[in-house]
């Protein structure tokens, strides 16, 4: 039995999907704030990975756990090793954690404390766990839907700056071989998309997949800051934002790991605009 937190988030629910049409055995596990729809035969568990009580609950009779923090639990919560010890205790013996590429390339930034706190806890453990650590995300740009439906405007700071991101389907996959296959024990995979990508030729990009014209509006930090605020804690928010706009070079290296561990070439953001084109339609 494989338990998935963060079941209903962009790389969980893909993740679930993926499982079950592997053969898995599949426990779904969210905090109850979304609706759930699942593959048939997927059990579904309300719990709170700060509530270790619940969490204690949603993972007997499994053996292996995908653990997600998002919200308040990238700043706060259970002390990493305490919630290990709880996986443990109650019969799991392997974790795949999504780290970020942000716990290495900036280690002092208060916004990756935690994160990095989780990876150091995995390694003493005992458990297996394999760590990922993707960059930034192609469903970020899900921002975008409202005013590319109302206005055909797309509004980002750093038009012309850009990261190599990631499909969060394609960190779902790798989730999905590292959950059931051995060998990927101590691994970190940096999980990038196949090419630097700007915020501008992105926007191109959504413009072509749906087939209508769009304007790109550069946002400044500050704005950029308060449209941030509504989903993230400010730490996350200003950390990210650095990262967009001044990105080391480390972090604007293409990851060939996917290809490793898939033996198929990352999903390209221009892919994965097409696939979601009737979001911004």
């Amino acid at each position: 039995m494989i338990v998935v937190t963060g079941a209903t988030g962009n790389i969980g629910s893909t993740l679930v999907g993926l499982l079950v049409d592997a053969g898995a055995q599949v426990r779904a596990v969210s905090r109850g704030t979304r609706p759930v729809e699942l593959p048939a035969g997927v059990e579904h568990t309300v719990a709170d990975l700060g509530d270790l009580d619940s969490l204690s609950s949603a993972l007997q009779g499994a053996d292996a756990l995908f653990l997600l923090i998002t919200g308040e639990q990238l700043m706060t919560g259970p002390e990493p090793a305490l919630l290990l010890k709880t996986a443990a205790d109650a019969g799991i013996r392997r974790v795949v954690f999504v780290s970020s590429q942000g716990a290495v390339t900036r280690p002092q930034s208060d916004g990756y404390a935690r994160t990095i706190a989780f990876e150091q806890a995995l390694a003493e453990s005992g458990l297996e766990w394999t760590a990922l650590r993707p960059g930034a995300f192609f469903s970020n740009t899900f921002a975008w839907i409202e005013p590319v439906r109302t206005q055909r405007v797309i509004p980002a700071p750093f038009g012309d700056i850009g990261l190599p991101a990631v499909d969060p389907a394609d960190i779902a996959a790798v989730a999905s071989v590292a959950l059931r296959e051995d060998g990927h024990h101590g691994r970190a995979y940096t999980l990038t998309g196949p090419a630097v990508i700007t915020p501008r030729d992105q926007a191109a990009a959504v413009a072509e997949a749906i087939d209508s014209p769009i304007t790109f509006r550069e946002l400044t930090v500050d704005e950029a800051k308060q449209n941030m605020l509504r989903f993230m804690p400010e730490p996350v928010a200003d950390h990210t934002l650095t990262i967009l706009g001044m990105p080391t070079a480390e972090e604007q290296q293409v990851s060939p790991d996917i290809e490793d561990v898939l033996g198929r070439p990352a999903t390209t953001y221009a892919q994965w605009a097409r696939r979601n084109r009737a979001m911004y339609a």
